[in-house]
């Protein structure tokens, strides 16, 4: 994992076409901001693992749905 130090309104550039850019810290809290090309998706970590969940729920679903021959 590579770690990185950013003050407000710094930024780290990822594959020359994603920004992350810190835009606000209070507390414990840091707000950043992400520009990416659309065809890029970019989700919350919880997100993403609910995304996989149901995506492997429907998957397992369509497997017990079909029928051996």
């Amino acid at each position: 994992m590579l770690v990185l130090s950013r003050k407000k309104n710094e930024s780290i550039i990822i594959n020359d076409n994603v920004t992350v850019t810190v835009i606000e810290i209070r507390g414990d809290k840091v707000r950043l901001g992400i520009e990416a090309p659309k065809d890029v998706t970019v989700h919350r970590r919880e997100v993403y693992e609910a995304i996989q969940n149901q995506a492997r729920s429907a998957d397992q679903g369509a497997k017990v749905g079909r029928s051996e021959d």
